[in-house]
């Protein structure tokens, strides 16, 4: 991983933000980690971005990206937890960027990941990752899968069937990755970008030779996703079984700015400040008759 010096810098010091100890740099070891993208209209995505900042991330053939990243820490600074993020690729800037271009330089158009959902496990990585990182967490019923030809992870949010996503298990997962990302999350109508470094070994899929399955459900809040205009075969599958990962403490905020007076205002503080550092998870998913939700 090539990690900032300033992150190098101040390792094995120590932290305490929002009653939550770190020490740092924030850290996860042995994490498993499964990710798939998919194709989607990119009109349905842009209209999902709030403000004029973010624009969907275009490709040759007109489309944007829809992602699946699914992350099971095992070991980290805030305990174990599972990771649910429901994202699009975007780009940062006064205008749309050119298609595919953002791919390849990613610094220049600030390429990253707007996430329009975040479940996780636990009351403190809730707590950790909306109060301090912006990102739009909230607890809910998560799995992660490991079969012997399929990984597959589902989410219900209080007893609903939300989302499943399954993926083909590849064969091997020896191609070297050492990648990092930026994500976007909108927190009090500001908008904050983080970025993590990882380090793995991996098992990539593209194309055709890219398989899985997508389920989402119709009655939570993320039943909007049905009406993405997501193509039901994914374009690329990815998964890194042992996982070393670093979430930067270096965290960016702007006002999101609209070109009309916004109406409304999504969550606020008084959706953290009650929040303590709990561990225990909700109970594992249940629910079986998910293929009549099949993309």
């Amino acid at each position: 991983m090539r990690i900032p010096n300033r992150i190098k810098k101040h390792s094995g010091r120590h932290s305490l933000v929002d009653g939550i100890p770190f020490t740092m740099p924030v850290k996860t070891i042995n994490a498993q980690v499964l990710a798939a993208g998919f194709y989607c209209d990119y009109k349905r995505a842009a209209s999902l971005l709030p403000g004029i900042q973010l624009h969907p991330l275009r490709l040759w053939n007109g489309k944007a990206i829809f992602t699946v990243t699914v992350v099971n820490y095992l070991r980290t600074t805030f305990g174990k937890c599972i990771e649910y993020r429901l994202a699009l690729a975007v780009t940062r800037g006064a205008h749309r960027a050119p298609p595919f271009l953002p791919i390849l330089f990613t610094h220049t158009y600030h390429t990253g990941q707007f996430l329009l959902d975040l479940p996780v496990s636990t009351e403190i990585s809730v707590k950790g990752g909306k109060g301090i990182w912006g990102m739009p967490k909230h607890q809910a019923s998560l799995d992660f899968v490991l079969g012997e030809k399929d990984i597959s992870a589902q989410y219900e949010d209080n007893g609903v069937f939300a989302f499943r996503i399954e993926i083909e298990r590849p064969p091997s997962t020896r191609f070297p990755l050492n990648m990092s990302s930026t994500w976007y999350g909108q927190f009090r109508n500001m908008l904050f970008a983080s970025s993590i470094y990882l380090s793995s070994r991996a098992g990539f899929r593209y194309g055709r030779r890219a398989t899985g399955s997508l389920y989402i459900g119709d009655k939570t809040p993320i039943s909007y996703l049905r009406d993405l205009g997501l193509e039901s075969k994914p374009f690329f599958t990815l998964f890194m079984p042992d996982t070393t990962g670093i979430l930067d403490d270096h965290v960016q905020s702007w006002f999101i700015t609209y070109q009309d007076p916004p109406e409304d205002q999504n969550a606020g503080l008084e959706s953290v400040t009650g929040l303590g550092l709990g561990d225990t998870w909700p109970p594992t998913p249940t629910y079986k008759d998910y293929d009549r939700f099949k993309i």
